[in-house]
């Protein structure tokens, strides 16, 4: 089955494209590669997911709010490809997670943008190398931040 039709079958909705808040580019293709710079928790509203991990949210909490950040990444590759299925594999991850000074479980955390990669290109393909590391604090508060990159087909 293709990207498209897994992301149609899980019933989510995407936000709207993060807008650079700074000066940087959201996505940068190079050759068949393509490069997603950080997104943050975006919500269908345009709202932001807002709160430290182990004070302002529980862990479970954090999850959903990196899987909200995998949509946003989405969003992103939607609206510079046309379609999910220009993407022949996840090649990496990297997770930030704003949370408490004693939380240890950042790649748990991280697994929600993860997984999500996952359902929509299939184990083989949606799974990259990663990396999942504690923050002191990330920008306007969220929880998460996760850039990627992508092999196009």
């Amino acid at each position: 089955m293709s990207a498209d039709k897994n992301f149609e079958k899980l019933g989510l909705t995407l936000p709207p494209p993060p807008k650079p808040l700074g000066v940087y580019k959201p996505f940068l293709q190079i050759g068949n590669t393509v490069y997603v710079s950080g997104h943050g928790t975006v919500q269908e509203d345009g709202s932001l997911i807002i709160g430290r991990i182990g004070k302002d949210m529980d862990i479970e909490t954090g999850k959903l709010a990196a899987r909200q950040v995998g949509l946003a990444i989405l969003a992103t590759l939607k609206d510079n490809l046309g379609s999910l299925d220009r993407i022949d594999r996840v090649v990496k991850v990297l997770g930030m997670v704003n949370a408490v000074s004693d939380f240890e479980r950042h790649p748990y955390v991280i697994n929600g943008c993860s997984e999500l990669f996952a359902e929509v290109w299939g184990q083989e393909k949606g799974v990259g190398v990663r990396s999942a590391v504690g923050m002191g604090t990330l920008p306007d508060n969220i929880p998460v931040e996760v850039e990627a990159m992508f092999l196009l087909k």
